[in-house]
């Protein structure tokens, strides 16, 4: 089946990412008990797709949903942010679902309904048809590599051919437990590092792309040696920029030139849910303005605190123009 016609863009798009999106739906309390369910898009390539389209950039998303109305869902929301959508409907299958259950103020969980889903289809000509578009930036994350060996072969082959064709291509790693283990994960991730120029990755997720202590930590933090030697690795091997979550203690950056260091901007948390792509989609926008490491980072930080404290996976991103808001401005403040 032929991809229907994306929405016309001006000029080139200067971010492009490729992924499944599902539906999700949100539980205020345990999802046991009832009660109401909202309805929102996840995804963590359109969760980056959105919060750098909000900043200025332009933005292409490519993806396969299936012929329900969550499909449309799905694209009619990510239209409405601006994003060019280059997608393939499935007619055998469903798009993905999730469920997100606030089970405690401070414990999220996600209930995946994707095995067979619409988005674990993605192939090759799947990336070739969002290619047409162009493209400075190619944002991939581990998350769609673990959906089938069809996703993964599209994703290795986004990456090559970005690679060969001069783009930047960022990784995130994304480890999602409940999709593979960290075994299968490293086994892919590895070589798939050795095309990105920007390698994202919270300080657990390091030992999947690198070897040294992380590998055998079994996903817990490393010390600041361990991931110094994990970055000297990842660099070696031609990445270019080693950038690491640390969640509410901040984020740093290594490269050949050094180290960056940021902490996370101080704000009331309401939901952690998409905050890693917050900030990832504040870094890659400030990697599209020209900024340096040290712009891209504080760009990142103010991205991530506008998720946490907002709720949604990325309903309360912010535009260029409210990046001020925080940090500017003391907790609380009413503006008139």
């Amino acid at each position: 089946m032929n991809p229907d016609p994306v929405l016309p863009v001006l000029g080139t798009t200067e971010l492009l990412t490729l992924g499944e999106s599902m539906v999700s739906l949100r539980s205020a309390g345990p999802l046991s008990a009832g009660g109401a369910l909202g309805m929102h898009v996840a995804g963590a390539e359109s969760n980056v797709a959105v919060g750098v389209a909000r900043l200025g950039h332009r933005v292409g998303w490519a993806g396969v949903v299936g012929a329900d109305p969550h499909g449309e869902f799905i694209l009619r929301q990510l239209r409405s942010e601006g994003i060019a959508v280059q997608h393939r409907k499935d007619a055998s299958r469903s798009t993905g679902v999730m469920f997100l259950e606030q089970r405690t103020a401070d414990v999220t969980r996600a209930f995946y309904y994707r095995a067979g889903s619409a988005g674990s289809t993605l192939g090759r000509d799947d990336v070739d048809a969002a290619f047409r578009s162009g493209a400075r930036v190619l944002h991939l994350t581990g998350i769609t590599a673990a959906l089938s060996q069809e996703a993964r072969r599209a994703v290795e082959y986004a990456a090559a051919r970005a690679a060969g064709e001069g783009l930047d291509v960022s990784l995130d790693v994304n480890y999602r437990s409940k999709l593979w283990s960290r075994d299968e994960a490293r086994a892919v991730l590895t070589p798939l590092a050795r095309y990105a120029s920007i390698l994202i990755a919270s300080d657990d997720e390091l030992g999947l792309v690198a070897s040294g202590e992380a590998a055998a930590s079994g996903g817990a933090a490393v010390s600041g040696d361990a991931e110094t030697a994990m970055a000297a690795e990842l660099l070696d091997r031609g990445v270019r920029e080693v950038v690491v979550k640390r969640g509410a203690a901040g984020a740093g950056v290594h490269t050949a030139a050094g180290r960056w260091e940021t902490p996370a901007v101080p704000v009331t948390s309401i939901d952690t849910v998409g905050a890693g792509d917050a900030f990832t989609a504040g870094y890659l926008s400030a990697l599209l303005d020209g900024e340096d490491v040290a712009c891209r980072l504080q760009r990142g930080a103010l991205a991530g605190a506008f998720a946490v404290s907002t709720a949604g996976d990325w309903e309360g991103l912010p535009r260029r123009d409210e990046l001020a808001l925080l940090g500017a401005t003391p907790t609380g403040t009413t503006q008139r």
